[in-house]
C-alpha cells in the first residue's frame, strides 16, 4: 500500500467523521443560496415599491410602514440563509430575530454620526429613523413569513429533482383503473 492510498483513506475517514458520513451537496447549497438571494432582491425590491409607491396609490400609512418593516425582516431572513446555507430555519430565524432586535433597539443610541447616517436614504432603509414596539410585532411576522416563504420554496425545488415517496400514481401502483 502506498502514501498515497493511506493519505486517501485517512483523509475520507477524517472527511467523513466531520461531515456525519455524509457528502456534502455543494450544488444543493449553491442553488439554496442562490435561491435565497433572488427572493431577497424581489423582497427589497417589494419594500422599496411600497415604501416609494404605497402612499401615492393610496394605500394607508399602517399598511406602508408596517408592510415595509415586516418585509425588511422577510429580506433579512432570506440573506442570513443565503449567507449561511448550512443553518436550519430555526437558526437563520434567530439570527435574524436578533439582528432584528439589535437594529430597533440601535434607534435609541443617538450620536452625531449615527443619527446623520439616518438621515440619508440607505440610513432610514436599514436602519430606521424612531424606536417603535410595534416594528418588533412587524419583523417578528416578517421573519415568520421569511421562513415560511423558504420552506415553500425549498419543497418545491426538492419535489422537481426527488419526488415525495409514498405518493404514487394510479401507473405506478399497478392499478388499472382510469
Amino acid at each position: 500500500m502506498g502514501w498515497e492510498a493511506v493519505f486517501s483513506i485517512v483523509g475520507k475517514e477524517s472527511m467523513e467523521a466531520m461531515h456525519g458520513a455524509q457528502p456534502i451537496n455543494t450544488i444543493a447549497l449553491r442553488r439554496s443560496m442562490l435561491t435565497r438571494t433572488v427572493l431577497a432582491l424581489v423582497v427589497i425590491v417589494s419594500g422599496l415599491s411600497l415604501r416609494w409607491y404605497g402612499f401615492p396609490l393610496g394605500l394607508p400609512a399602517f399598511i406602508v410602514k408596517y408592510g415595509g418593516s415586516l418585509l425588511w425582516a422577510t429580506m433579512v431572513v432570506l440573506l442570513v440563509g443565503a449567507l449561511a446555507p448550512r443553518l436550519s430555519r430555526t437558526q437563520i430565524a434567530a439570527i435574524a430575530a436578533a439582528i432584528a432586535i439589535v437594529v430597533e433597539f440601535s434607534r435609541l443610541v443617538h450620536t452625531p454620526w449615527l443619527d446623520a447616517f439616518r438621515l440619508t436614504t440607505a440610513g432610514a432603509l436599514l436602519l430606521g429613523r424612531i424606536f417603535s414596539l410595534w416594528n418588533l410585532v412587524a419583523y417578528l411576522i416578517g421573519i415568520v413569513a421569511g421562513v415560511w416563504l423558504d420552506g415553500r420554496v425549498a419543497s418545491v425545488g426538492q419535489d422537481r429533482i426527488l419526488p415525495r415517496r409514498g405518493k404514487l400514481n394510479s401507473q405506478e401502483a399497478g392499478s388499472t383503473r382510469e
